[in-house]
């Protein structure tokens, strides 16, 4: 896992894969919408898994059927390859 602040040309490339994301404030973001509470908590016990797993943890929240992301790093003081190989993670999880 890369823990490197991206420059822009690599954020440019990377966003090429990941289709419904974009940047915003400086962060990767992303908002989905289920049929209801039950899916949208669902899918964040998924992506909680994921995350724990890469020890790569979303800023994110939930209301009802909508679950809104940011991933950045704050420690590196932007995104990194981490951001998109998480962000990759929860596409697939929606199947996307």
């Amino acid at each position: 896992m890369s823990r490197e602040k991206l420059n822009e040309e690599q954020i440019a490339e990377a966003m090429g894969k990941l289709p419904g994301w974009r940047i915003q404030n400086g962060v990767l973001h992303r908002e989905f919408v289920f049929k209801d509470f039950g899916e949208a908590f669902g899918f964040m016990s998924r992506v909680a898994l994921a995350a724990e797993a890469m020890n790569h943890h979303p800023d994110w929240s939930n209301s009802w059927n909508r679950v809104s992301i940011n991933l950045v790093t704050h420690s590196a003081g932007g995104l990194t390859a981490n951001d998109f190989e998480l962000a990759g993670k929860i596409q697939a999880l929606v199947g996307g």
